[in-house]
């Protein structure tokens, strides 16, 4: 199998499927990886590489996986810059013509033309390529940032990020705590921001470093464009295959373009009953915050507007020895709720969402679509967010309101009986009995319900048997009544 990237576990997300990787065990003691090496298996990685010689190598074999060690005091930082310079494939490099691969070879060029390690970040403060050039002084916030890819968040980080942003050229910043001190500029086009540079000054470096860093910008400035545009292009693409897996329309083995394992779908929509400025721009806009959260947790992700309605793929990877995905649900769940809470926050308007249930692989998505669809309609101010697992009763309630609304002999009888004695008589006989069920057929719960005295739901519920002639005594006619008076409710024809 050829070998393509060098990644670093992360304890807090699931391992991803890159087929030919090389998974660094961080954080995980080598006699304990034993369930990383089967899980990079299943993967299709193609070696996981501990600290130690105590590693699971009857566990790799078993799963058929390669094993390899470095030294116990070995930094994963070095150990990464190693593997992925002597396999010839930068994390993140898709090939060899690949723009992000490129920006890999800038950073080794800016560090060897102004004498610093470099990197060279996004306007977030995630960093997309960094040098290798041997021998150059690093720190520990370096170290930091490449591990996880992001510049450790700080204060006066954050202030130097503006400083940086409002020059107009390269600026010299001060040591941080801990910290060597930093040349830097931001990458621009036409006006826009695309990024910035980061040199770590150790006092050595060229007399024309800022000039040689200057120049820089301008090249990562047409790389990052070109980041862009392939981004872009990748997800107008994967939004119409999604598209077209959504209403069924795809060809099964395009799907797994999408990835071969689990997935459930995710609906988004802007609250119907409030009227935004710009419908069609919000709902627009919606997307767009949708696929950024998305993919700050899950990289590279599918999403799509259809008739005002956002969808996103949610990867739900089976559960060892279940062959499910059902315990991603919270987390899906959670993810959801920020998404509808920033949403709301960004937008004004309130946003509904609900999960589908999980299909075997983005082949079903059709299901899990229908799945969000209708936990859709039982969504209101009091459930905005919910999975289909969790509204299953109100969901069978909603197909048999529908049923009941097209057969007229399910809604006759004690219901709609009940429900003309109070419109011609301008009692709350309906009202009643429903709070009445709803509390068990507790007297107190119901009259707790209706804000009344449980003597005055005594007296209405006397009533209903002598003025409807219902029996309430009847298991039958009291199911049969709880049905068509809840269904008649949920489906707007009132009390």
């Amino acid at each position: 199998m050829p070998v393509t990237e060098a990644l670093l576990h992360d304890a807090h997300a699931p391992v991803p499927r890159v087929p030919g990787a090389l998974l660094l065990a961080v954080g995980v003691r080598a006699r304990s990886a034993g369930p990383l090496a089967r899980a990079a298996a299943e993967a299709g990685m193609a070696a996981l590489v501990v600290r130690g010689q105590d590693g699971p190598v009857a566990e790799a074999e078993e799963a058929g996986i390669a094993l390899l060690s470095v030294d116990e005091d070995a930094a994963w930082h070095r150990v990464h810059l190693l593997l992925a310079s002597a396999i010839g494939a930068r994390p993140a490099a898709t090939g060899p013509g690949d723009a992000r691969g490129e920006l890999f070879a800038l950073a080794d060029a800016v560090a060897a033309a102004v004498g610093g390690a470099t990197t060279v970040e996004d306007p977030r403060q995630r960093i997309l390529a960094y040098s290798t050039v041997p021998g150059q002084v690093t720190d520990e916030d370096r170290r930091q940032g490449i591990l996880g890819l992001r510049v450790p968040g700080s204060p006066e980080n954050t202030e130097q990020y503006r400083t940086v942003f409002a020059a107009p050229g390269p600026v010299r910043l001060p040591a941080l705590a801990g910290a060597l001190p930093r040349l830097a500029v931001a990458v621009r086009a036409g006006g826009e921001t695309l990024g910035s540079l980061w040199v770590v000054d150790d006092g050595r470096l060229a007399p024309d470093a800022g000039k040689a860093l200057a120049q820089g910008a301008s090249t990562a400035a047409l790389l990052l464009l070109r980041v862009r545009a392939a981004r872009e292009l990748a997800r107008h693409q994967d939004g119409d295959l999604l598209r077209r897996l959504l209403d069924g329309t795809a060809d099964p083995a395009a799907a797994q373009r999408l990835g071969p394992e689990p997935v459930r779908v995710a609906a988004f929509v802007l609250d119907a009953t409030v009227s935004a400025p710009d419908d069609a721009q919000t709902a627009l806009r919606l997307l767009d915050l949708v696929r950024l959260q998305c993919e700050s947790r899950y990289g590279r992700h599918a999403c799509v507007l259809v008739d005002r309605v956002v969808y996103a793929l949610l990867p739900a990877p089976a559960e060892r020895g279940t062959g499910r995905g059902r315990g991603h649900e919270e987390r899906h769940l959670r993810l959801a709720e920020d998404i509808v809470r920033r949403a709301e926050q960004a937008l004004r308007v309130p946003v509904r969402a609900s999960l589908g249930d999980v299909v075997p692989s983005a082949a079903g998505a059709v299901a899990s679509r229908r799945d969000a669809d209708v936990v859709l309609r039982v969504l209101g101010p009091r459930l905005p967010v919910a999975s289909v697992t969790g509204v299953r009763s109100r969901i069978t309630l909603l197909r048999l309101a529908e049923v009941m609304a097209g057969q007229r002999d399910l809604r006759t009888g004690a219901g709609e009986k009940v429900r003309a004695y109070d419109a011609g008589h301008g009692t709350e006989y309906a009202r009643t009995l429903l709070a009445w069920f709803e509390a068990g057929c507790d007297m107190a719960g119901a009259a707790e319900r209706l804000a009344v005295h449980p003597n005055t739901c005594r007296y209405r519920l006397r009533q209903v048997r002598r003025h409807v002639g219902v029996d309430l005594d009847d298991p039958d006619e009291r199911l049969v009544l709880w049905l068509q008076l809840r269904t008649a409710a949920d489906t707007g024809e009132g009390l």
